[in-house]
C-alpha cells in the first residue's frame, strides 16, 4: 500500500508536468510573431494587415487573461478537483488555436490566442501543481513545484523547432490547427491521472510526524482565506515582487526570436529552445535551493543575477555583428532566472497561507505575473518599434530587479524556519541516542 501511494504521487507529478509541457506554447509566441510580421511585410492574398506596434498584443492579452483566469480556475480546482479543471483547460486551449487557424484578423487573434488560449492555460496550469505537492512532505514543496512547472518552461524545446517545421511546410494557419487538436488530446488524456491524496494522508518524511502534539499543532496550515491574505502586507509585497520578476522575464521571452534573427537567421528558434531549457532548469534548481536555504534568500539571489543580465544584454544586443552563441547564452541565463519565479511563488503561497484555498490564493498572487507580462511586453514592443532597440526596456527592467532584490529580504515565513529548527533538533536527538 505504501509503495502504491508513493508511485501514485510520482504519476500525479508526471501528469502535471506533461500538461504543462503542452500548455507552455505561450513561450513560443516569438516564433508565431515572426511569421505574422513576415506576412505583413510581404503582403498578398491572405496576408496579415496589422500595425507592427501591435504584434505583441495577442501575447500580452494572453498573459493578462491567463493570470486573471487563474482566480476562477483556482476556485474550480479547490471545489471540483484537478481532473475537471484540467479538462476545461484542454478544451479552451484547443478551441483557441482552432479559432486563430481560421483567421488573419487582429481581433480574431486577440480573442482566440489572447482570451481562449489564455483562459485555457490558466485552467490547465492551476490543476497541475496542487495535487502533486499534496503527495509529498513540506521539505520537498519547492522541489515538486519546480519539477511540475518546469514542464511549462521546457515546452519550447520541442514546440519551437516543431513550429518552425510546420510554418515552413504547412503555413501558419494549418500549424495552428495542428496545435489546437494536439493540445486538446494531450491535456484531456493526462487530466485523468490528476488526483488528490485520500483524506487523512500524511506524506512520508513529514518532520512533525515524530514531534509532540504541541509542536505538531504549530505546523497545521493556517489556511487563510482569499479575503484574509488580501489584508496582509506580505501578500502585496509578494505581488510586487512577482510583477517585477515576471515582467522582466516575459519581456525578453516574447521577443527573443526577433533579437536572435539578425545573427542566427532561420536558426533563431534555437535561441527560443535553449531559453526554454534555462527556463525549466531555473524552476527545478530554485525549488530545490529554496527548500535548503529558504524562499526569500533564493528569490533575492535570482533577482540580483537577473538584474545584472539585463544590463549585460544592452551591449550584446546592440553589437552590429552579435555573436549567436553569446546571445543564446544570455537568453538561457535570463530564462533560468525567470523560471525560478514560477517555482518560488507557488511555494510561498503554500507555506504562508496553506492548502485549503491554495487555488484561489495563488490565482490572486498570479495576477502579478499577468500584469507584469502585459505591461512589460507591451512597453518593450512600443519602445522597440519607435527606437529600433530594446535598450530602454533593459534599463527599466534592471532597475526594478535591483529594487526587488532588497525587498525580497523582507519576506518572513516563521513556519519554514520552525520546521528547519525542529528537523535539526530531531536529527541531533537521534545522533545522541546512537
Amino acid at each position: 500500500m505504501t509503495q502504491q501511494i508513493a508511485d501514485r504521487g510520482k504519476i500525479v507529478t508526471a501528469a502535471g508536468t506533461g500538461i504543462n509541457l503542452a500548455l507552455g506554447v505561450l513561450y513560443t509566441w516569438s516564433i508565431f510573431k515572426g511569421a505574422i510580421k513576415q506576412s505583413i511585410e510581404t503582403g498578398g492574398p491572405g496576408a496579415f494587415h496589422w500595425d507592427l506596434a501591435a504584434l505583441n498584443d495577442p501575447y500580452a492579452v494572453c498573459c493578462l487573461v491567463f493570470a486573471f483566469s487563474m482566480i476562477l480556475a483556482g476556485r474550480c480546482q479547490d471545489s471540483v478537483g484537478p481532473r475537471i479543471t484540467a479538462l476545461i483547460g484542454g478544451i479552451l486551449v484547443g478551441a483557441g488555436f482552432i479559432v486563430i487557424s481560421q483567421t488573419t484578423s487582429y481581433l480574431g487573434w486577440v480573442l482566440g490566442f489572447g482570451v481562449l488560449v489564455g483562459a485555457g492555460i490558466a485552467f490547465g496550469y492551476s490543476s497541475a501543481t496542487p495535487p502533486a505537492m499534496k503527495w509529498f512532505p513540506p521539505s520537498k514543496t519547492g522541489k515538486i513545484a519546480g519539477i511540475v512547472v518546469s514542464g511549462f518552461g521546457l515546452a519550447s524545446v520541442y514546440i519551437a523547432p516543431l513550429s518552425q517545421y510546420l510554418l515552413t511546410g504547412w503555413g501558419l494557419q494549418k500549424a495552428m490547427l495542428f496545435f489546437g487538436l494536439a493540445f486538446f488530446l494531450v491535456v484531456s488524456l493526462l487530466a485523468t491521472q490528476l488526483v488528490n491524496p485520500p483524506a487523512g494522508y500524511v506524506p512520508k518524511g513529514f518532520v512533525c510526524r515524530r514531534a509532540d502534539n504541541k509542536t505538531r499543532q504549530q505546523f497545521v496550515d493556517k489556511n487563510l482565506s482569499p479575503a484574509e491574505i488580501l489584508r496582509t502586507p506580505t501578500f502585496w509585497l509578494l505581488w510586487l515582487l512577482y510583477f517585477i520578476g515576471a515582467g522582466a522575464g516575459l519581456m525578453v521571452i516574447g521577443s527573443v526570436a526577433g533579437m536572435a534573427k539578425k545573427s542566427m537567421g532561420e536558426s533563431a528558434f534555437v535561441a527560443v529552445a535553449l531559453l526554454a531549457v534555462g527556463n525549466a532548469g531555473g524552476r527545478i534548481v530554485a525549488g530545490i535551493l529554496s527548500d535548503k536555504i529558504g524562499r526569500g534568500p533564493t528569490l533575492a539571489t535570482v533577482f540580483a543575477i537577473q538584474a545584472i543580465l539585463m544590463f549585460l544584454a544592452i551591449p550584446i544586443t546592440a553589437a552590429t555583428s552579435s555573436s549567436g552563441l553569446l546571445l543564446v547564452l544570455l537568453a538561457t541565463l535570463i530564462g533560468f532566472n525567470y523560471g525560478a519565479n514560477l517555482a518560488l511563488f507557488p511555494s510561498f503561497t503554500k507555506d504562508l497561507w496553506g492548502f485549503k484555498h491554495f487555488g484561489v490564493n495563488y490565482g490572486l498572487l498570479f495576477t502579478a505575473w499577468g500584469v507584469g507580462g502585459f505591461v512589460m511586453s507591451r512597453l518593450s514592443q512600443s519602445l522597440q518599434a519607435s527606437t529600433g532597440t530594446f535598450h530602454s526596456s533593459f534599463v527599466a527592467a534592471g532597475a526594478l530587479l535591483f529594487a526587488g532584490t532588497g525587498l525580497a529580504f523582507c519576506i518572513r515565513d516563521e513556519k519554514t524556519a520552525m520546521r528547519k529548527k525542529i528537523a535539526r533538533e530531531l536529527a541531533t536527538t537521534q545522533v545522541g541516542r546512537l
